[in-house]
């Protein structure tokens, strides 16, 4: 039976980021985002103590001034470049599927705009299907799984309810790690080859993947595709983790570490890419291209560089779409149509 002409939706899902500079907002998103037992898996009454006594007094100051150093006129980088994607991305559906293109929107798993409300509004103006796409290839319970438990909420607490599919990961897609190596080619071809190439993932605690998260080997799968890609020289090329968190041990080597150690060594200019990253954001624009470049030049190395995360440039935006096509495409009649 024909299906009739609803729109789908597609819902690009990041972290999240505070909505402004101030220690109120700040605490209001870290205290969402470092609550959820997802992100912080130790127990309840210690972590509370912790989390309010300590964390939510002390950090939000000190993170003002690091966001700060990136923050733009338009705001948080990470929003700023989600709601370019969105544009780019939808641009890119209609010109492929016309009217037939799934309305884009994006939500954030922490603060605003939340996935709920961007759910209910999606099924609210029409969208019967929609197809969710956390924006991490590489999958984690800390991140996408903590997307699985939110739409999952939404749907216990709602009556009516539409088609949902969720993109597991997407960290093997040859569409990804190939805008991953074209990127990293292009930025070459502008700048120059530097000595080294570090992959710089976000970290995570290794008692995570003890427990069966899948993680650490989606990112060894990403490094080795793109390293296949561009015929990479192992002995210039290799893969740390960032953003720790804590004192508990995390995925290793450390990216600070890593590149003490390669400065130690005599490497003298470094190119850093960060494949986890859909969008430049604190982590990326402060943590590698300030914080680690200052820790690999008072080692003794000389340059560090940030190769830009894919953002909304063309090459994201077309692996975006061949990502999500196949999704689509299962809920479209044979005559353009989205099913019912």
């Amino acid at each position: 039976m024909k299906g009739t002409r609803t729109k789908a939706a597609v819902v690009l899902v990041n972290l999240g980021t505070p909505k402004e500079l101030t220690v109120p907002a700040i605490r209001s998103f870290l205290r969402d985002f470092l609550w959820d037992r997802r992100v912080v898996e130790i127990p309840r009454p210690i972590w509370w103590i912790i989390l309010n006594c300590f964390v939510l007094t002390l950090r939000p100051r000190k993170i003002i001034e690091t966001y700060s150093k990136v923050w733009t006129e338009e705001g948080s980088p990470l929003r700023v470049i989600t709601e370019r994607q969105v544009k780019a991305l939808q641009a890119k559906l209609v010109d492929s599927l016309g009217d037939y293109a799934p309305n884009v929107v994006h939500a954030m798993t922490y603060g605003d705009p939340k996935i709920a409300d961007t759910l209910d509004l999606a099924y609210k103006s029409g969208s019967r299907r929609i197809i969710v796409l956390p924006m991490y290839p590489q999958y984690s319970g800390s991140t996408t799984g903590a997307i699985y438990d939110q739409v999952a909420k939404y749907m216990q607490s709602n009556r009516a309810l539409p088609s949902l599919n969720i993109i597991n990961s997407y960290f093997y897609e040859s569409a990804y790690t190939g805008a991953i190596s074209k990127s990293i080619e292009g930025f070459w071809q502008q700048h120059g080859r530097a000595d080294y190439l570090l992959f710089s993932y976000h970290g995570i605690p290794i008692s995570y993947v003890d427990k069966g998260d899948p993680y650490a080997g989606h990112c060894e799968c990403t490094t080795g595709a793109v390293s296949a890609q561009l015929q990479l020289d192992p002995e210039r090329s290799s893969m740390s983790y960032q953003s720790l968190f804590g004192k508990a041990e995390w995925l290793k080597p450390y990216t600070a570490v890593k590149l003490v150690e390669l400065a130690k060594a005599g490497v003298k200019r470094i190119d850093v890419v960060c494949p986890a990253f859909a969008a430049d954001c604190i982590e990326t624009l402060e943590e590698i291209a300030m914080e680690n470049a200052e820790i690999f030049i008072e080692a003794g190395g000389e340059e560090l560089r940030l190769i830009p995360c894919l953002n909304d440039s063309a090459l994201h935006i077309d692996a975006l779409e061949q990502i999500l096509m196949p999704h689509i495409l299962a809920i479209t009649d044979t005559a353009g149509t989205i099913s019912s």
